[in-house]
């Protein structure tokens, strides 16, 4: 399945590809950014890590149809990465993101997470999205909150910063589209 570009407002979601290693490397390890991630990314962040990440999660995930990753840029500079966003069908964790700390507060991942979130229930027909997150990530549980999610699950889990209380936050379908015809009324 080939994996499409996404356009919002202001941005362009482009699938991700090695080329997006060099971007990611330099803006990817920031304490502020890693810290509420899967204790499975190797903290300090090893020279390589993004090509590695890429080429052997990345890629084989698209290739098999699991995972859809993109590279998030800004529409009037396309040539910069500034974030990156995931949707994949496994688990309790079905969306993923991170963006550059100089373009956190501005709302840039809430409009990514509306395209992908549109994409996942619109494209590929899924019947929920569930996303887990660090309870004290109060940045990525506001966006779950606008986008229409609630919490139905606690537990604890490995972060890169320690052992947190997780949040797994849940939409349906249904109520995805619920939502959007409010949104459209």
């Amino acid at each position: 399945m080939e994996i499409p570009v996404l356009v919002s407002r202001r941005l362009v979601l482009r699938p991700l590809t090695p080329g997006d290693a060099e971007d990611i490397q330099l803006l990817f390890p920031q304490w502020e950014i890693v810290r509420h991630m899967t204790d499975q990314i190797p903290w300090p962040y090893p020279e390589g890590a993004a090509l590695e990440f890429i080429n052997n999660i990345a890629l084989p995930a698209m290739e098999a149809g699991t995972g859809w990753f993109w590279s998030i840029r800004r529409r009037e500079d396309e040539q910069h990465l500034i974030g990156v966003i995931t949707l994949n069908l496994i688990g309790n964790s079905n969306r993923g993101f991170w963006l550059s700390l100089a373009w956190q507060r501005q709302g840039l991942m809430s409009e990514a997470s509306e395209t992908v979130t549109d994409y996942w229930f619109n494209q590929l027909g899924q019947p929920v999205l569930r996303v887990s997150k660090a309870k004290d990530n109060l940045a990525s549980r506001r966006i779950s909150a606008h986008t229409g999610m609630r919490v139905v699950a606690t537990q604890e889990s490995a972060y890169v910063a320690g052992r947190i209380t997780t949040e797994i936050w849940e939409i349906t379908r249904a109520e995805w589209f619920a939502r959007k015809d409010v949104a459209t009324d």
